[in-house]
């Protein structure tokens, strides 16, 4: 008999729980719905994880553990190609070879244990999938290479496109998951650079939400109180009426063709302003940024 090259959920799993404890079969599942991994199957229905697989699903779970990224930001470095410029030879390969003489059933016990255990909610799902920390401050991106091009304006396409929340957060959770004191986070509320949605008697975050928690923890760090923070709504809304401006006549069309073209041209019109705003920055700073 030749010898099993993949692993069946159940010893992934295995494979994982020490490095990521919070793992587990539902939130596998759960990125693989979420078109974050897709593993083989096998005539009946069970998943086959080769090495590709395995290493491609502990760098998604590294990305939530250290950088709390949101799974889109994910995905979208996914479909870029980073993960194959920035994983490191693996020694996966013998893992799968140490565990290949395991119970062939694995799979099926694993699956039947989640089956057992009932659908779990989405909200539910997403919030297990995310997980929560409180280190770590968003990383700043470096400038862009010309091999780096394409991803990035594929990362644009989607710019203004907030897709399926993956958090359902509450204030406590949320504070906590970006760091900050409740006193902080009713701060940043009050001035309106984070919000909330109200579900019944209480109110829910979203992954914009936490993104904007914890970049304003980032400045708060840095000694930056909320209260100056309130200039970077203001020009995100003179910048969105703008914008309402130049293609409100577009938008205001019922056609779907002409309001794609509307949102094409809309998320064209952030990237370049991103771009200027950039450069504008730039050259007002260049002074202190090359004193010679």
């Amino acid at each position: 008999m030749s010898e099993r090259t993949h692993l069946s959920i159940g010893e992934v799993l295995s494979l994982l729980q020490e490095e990521f404890p919070d793992v587990t079969i539902s939130k596998i599942r759960f990125l693989e719905s979420q078109g974050l991994l897709d593993p083989e199957r096998t005539p009946s229905g069970y998943r086959k994880f080769y090495d590709a697989d395995i290493e491609r699903l502990r760098w998604i779970l590294r990305q939530q553990r250290e950088n709390f990224l949101p799974l889109k930001v994910i995905k979208d470095r996914l479909e870029s190609g980073e993960l194959d410029e920035l994983l490191a030879p693996t020694n996966a390969s013998n893992a799968v070879a140490d565990r290949s003489t395991s119970a062939a059933d694995s799979d099926a016990k694993g699956e039947q244990t989640a089956a057992d255990h009932g659908t779990e909610s989405a909200p539910a799902l997403a919030h297990e999938a995310v997980g929560t920390t409180t280190d770590g401050a968003p990383g700043a991106p470096g400038e862009p290479s010309p091999d780096a091009e394409s991803g990035q304006r594929r990362r644009r396409q989607s710019l203004l496109d907030s897709g399926d929340t993956t958090v359902s957060m509450t204030v406590d959770e949320l504070a906590k998951a970006a760091g900050l004191t409740a006193r902080q986070l009713g701060e940043l509320e009050r001035y309106g650079l984070v919000a909330g949605e109200k579900m019944g008697n209480a109110t829910v975050y979203d992954d914009d939400a936490l993104l904007a928690a914890r970049t304003c923890a980032a400045f708060i760090r840095h000694g930056v109180e909320a209260r100056h923070l309130r200039m970077y709504k203001r020009a995100a809304e003179s910048e969105a009426a703008f914008f309402e401006q130049l293609l409100l006549p577009l938008l205001r069309k019922r056609d779907k063709e002409t309001r794609q073209r509307a949102m094409a041209t809309l998320d064209e019109l952030v990237a370049l302003g991103d771009s200027l705003r950039m450069v504008l920055l730039r050259n007002t700073l260049r002074e202190y940024l090359d004193p010679s």
